[in-house]
């Protein structure tokens, strides 16, 4: 499709079914109806070794040169991470130290979900953007939103059933799409 706008969504959690899995699974179905919008779901985070700066060099390790490839795939990130003890979970800061060596996220527009309950996420929040700025990944601000989500407005299918949020979610994606 011509003017398509591919957007990868990255997970910060590894529990199955966390908020943050709900809230891109949900900007994945949303994207549907969004004009010229596909996303695609990044599951790799699991597999990725522990970052290793002697590792970083050709050949790359399998799971790191997927990652870099999706990357480099993608018009824009979306980022739904939790905060664990004030910052980013270890296996996705360790996911951000893989793309540090790369040049597929320099200048790509990134934007992010905070879903934490109101008054949390703040530290997440605050080291996702530092670390986003060493990899040269372009923050998109008006792309960056608090939508706090309450277990109960996730349906049986695992994906966020309130309107408002699901509208929101549209929104952060229409503008992450347009750059």
């Amino acid at each position: 499709m011509p003017n398509e706008r591919h957007i990868l969504l990255l997970p910060g959690s590894l529990r199955a079914g966390s908020s943050n899995e709900s809230v891109l699974r949900t900007a994945a179905a949303v994207a549907g109806a969004l004009p010229g919008v596909r996303t695609t779901y990044y599951a790799g985070l699991a597999g990725l070794p522990h970052f290793n700066p002697d590792h970083d060099t050709d050949p790359l390790p399998e799971p790191v040169s997927a990652l870099r490839a999706a990357i480099g795939a993608a018009d824009a990130l979306l980022v739904c991470t939790p905060e664990y003890a004030g910052t980013l979970p270890g296996s996705f800061k360790n996911l951000l130290d893989w793309t540090v060596g790369g040049v597929e996220i320099s200048d790509k527009p990134t934007g992010w979900i905070n879903c934490a309950a109101p008054g949390r996420g703040q530290g997440a929040e605050a080291a996702l953007r530092t670390v986003l700025g060493y990899t040269g990944a372009a923050v998109v601000d008006e792309a960056c939103a608090r939508i706090p989500l309450e277990r109960s407005a996730v349906g049986p299918d695992g994906l966020v059933a309130d309107p408002s949020a699901r509208e929101r979610i549209g929104a952060v994606l229409a503008r992450l799409a347009a750059g």
